[in-house]
């Protein structure tokens, strides 16, 4: 028996994969993250709410969207398109949700 090169094979492997990766880039399948597509949780504060007391916020409203999808609470961000994450507080445990009603009084 003869010996194969293995070298086309090596080459057409390498090939295979630089064209997978290329095709998934160009139709949007592939995306790379950028640093400055984070929110930090350091940007959101959680305002206490007491009853009796007046608290203030701004009339403009944030950026961000929240959802609650699949018992998880999702921001998705309105200026840049696709952006989309999971709140998370300092463990990175993700933030539950209920549904749109409130939670009754004990």
């Amino acid at each position: 028996m003869s010996e194969r090169n293995p070298i086309p094979l090596i080459l057409t492997g390498i090939g295979s994969i630089c064209a997978t990766v290329a095709v998934l880039g160009f139709y949007g399948y592939l995306h790379i993250a950028k640093p400055e597509d984070a929110l930090l949780l350091s940007n959101f504060t959680m305002l206490k709410t007491v009853p009796g007391e007046d608290y203030k916020v701004s009339l403009k409203p944030a950026n961000q969207v929240a959802q609650c999808i699949d018992g998880v609470l999702v921001l998705f961000d309105l200026e840049q398109k696709g952006l989309t994450g999971v709140l998370v507080d300092q463990r990175k445990q993700a933030v539950r949700c209920m549904s749109e009603e409130p939670p009754a009084a004990p």
